[in-house]
């Protein structure tokens, strides 16, 4: 049975708790709560999914969502406590038509409420432990932070740093909460929704719902800073479903003047054979093929440069096709699939090479920042040449004012993408596709 984290980390708290009351020298004990710290922040975001075809109704969500974030002080000498509490309110605008609203943005109900952190943690010099319910940041598994409510995962995490700019990582994770569930589960974005009760709405999950409970990830990773240079190395191991080795590193050439170019590659490969793999178990599909094992190979690259307060960058993928695996070769992520969140250079806010399969990819971006950096607008094109979904295009546009000489952390922001081609039904009705996101934000 597998271990569940977040009610030992309560007992050890407790426990702990208890023995610093008893402690002559509460001093230690006391920093818990004069040291500590509480912040958050107030989400209203209104999502707009327009279809250019009349058998797909157009799909709209409205939320205003609170994320409260509370950190004890340290104490017995690097010990802490923390925890996140979301919540997120449709405010009566909910439609009566549930194929009319977009469920991705905080699932199908009015409202949804849950811990998304709880945790112990210890840190001191170069060492660094936290266990519990808690925020990862890694290239494929992270907080997918394009809704309301982030992810969140029930896992073990150790960190090092053995000199500056050097960071190490081991982690284990046990389950996770996606960004529309109302606690931990056993699965991932391949599981459909309501899997053993999880509203993990908003994605496609193709598992059926018979599949095996997921087992959690390993996962050992390390970055890298020094001047230019910005490299990072990474290995998952998504129980029964996929291997992965990751690389991604970047320079860039500081001039002394307003050009600073740069040039990043990336590159992965996956594997997992097909005794104890769950998509070869069950037969499933991943653009529309099943296979007998799991393999993929993938690299890009983007190059460009600063230009004065903006940028500009070109940048390309390939995902190799590999016969007779799943997906044709397709590139398995159990945590960002579906979500547009993945590392790759190529995606888009809609989705990338991860959500169309095998074929390549290219992208061009463009953005500027006005007034002292306060205004930020963002251009971009990327066109997608797939072996199983066709050719597609993205059209994408971002807005993003910083108001802080109104209201420190207020921000607004307008994202709008617009999807044009394919096959296979990646868009609905195989038409255009246009998703607005209007999102207003204060962080305090």
């Amino acid at each position: 049975m597998r271990s569940k984290l977040a009610v030992a980390l309560a007992l050890a708290v407790c426990a702990t708790g208890a023995q610093a009351d008893g402690n002559s020298n509460n001093n230690s004990f006391n920093d818990i709560f004069t040291n500590g710290h509480v912040d958050g922040e107030l989400r209203l975001y209104d999502f707009n999914r327009l279809y250019d075809t009349p058998a797909t109704p157009d799909a709209h969500a409205l939320s205003l969502a609170a994320l409260i974030n509370a950190q004890t002080g340290a104490f017995w000498g690097g010990f802490s406590v923390g925890g996140s509490f979301v919540t997120a309110n449709m405010l009566g605008t909910k439609d009566d038509n549930p194929a009319k609203v977009d469920t991705s943005l905080m699932g199908p109900n009015s409202s949804l409420g849950a811990w998304s952190q709880a945790y112990l943690q210890f840190k001191r010099d170069w060492f660094l432990f936290r266990g519990g319910y808690q925020y990862l940041n890694t290239p494929w598994m992270g907080g997918n932070d394009s809704r309301v409510i982030p992810s969140s995962y029930n896992a073990a995490l150790a960190e090092f740093t053995p000199v500056k700019d050097w960071n190490i990582f081991a982690i284990r994770t046990f389950s996770w909460k996606s960004r529309t569930s109302n606690g931990m589960y056993d699965d991932n974005l391949y599981y459909p929704s309501k899997y053993n009760g999880d509203s993990m709405y908003g994605n496609n999950g193709a598992l059926p719902l018979t599949a095996p409970e997921a087992n959690g990830t390993w996962a050992a990773g390390t970055n890298y800073t020094s001047g230019g240079f910005k490299g990072e190395a990474w290995y998952y191991n998504f129980l029964r479903f996929a291997r992965m080795g990751y690389i991604n590193g970047s320079y860039t050439f500081t001039t002394g003047t307003p050009f600073n170019p740069f040039i990043a590659v990336q590159a992965l490969e996956e594997n997992s054979s097909s005794s104890d793999n769950i998509f070869v178990q069950t037969h499933t599909k991943l653009v529309g093929v099943a296979g007998d094992r799991v393999k993929a190979e993938s690299w890009g690259a983007d190059i460009g440069t600063s230009i004065y307060d903006g940028r500009i960058d070109f940048a390309y993928n390939k995902l190799e096709s590999e016969s007779g695996a799943v997906g044709n070769g397709a590139l398995i992520s159990p945590y960002t699939v579906n979500y547009g969140t993945d590392p790759l250079f190529t995606t888009s806010m809609i989705r990338g090479l991860v959500e169309i399969g095998p074929g390549h990819a290219w992208k061009g971006r463009a953005q500027y920042n006005f007034f002292d950096k306060k205004l930020q607008l963002v251009a971009a094109y990327a066109k997608y040449d797939s072996v199983e979904r066709g050719t597609s295009h993205d059209l994408y546009f971002d807005i993003i004012y910083n108001m802080d000489s109104v209201l420190k952390g207020l921000q607004l922001r307008d994202r709008w993408e617009r999807s044009v081609g394919g096959t296979g039904n990646l868009n609905p009705g195989n038409e255009s596709f246009t998703y607005n996101r209007v999102m207003i934000s204060y962080k305090f």
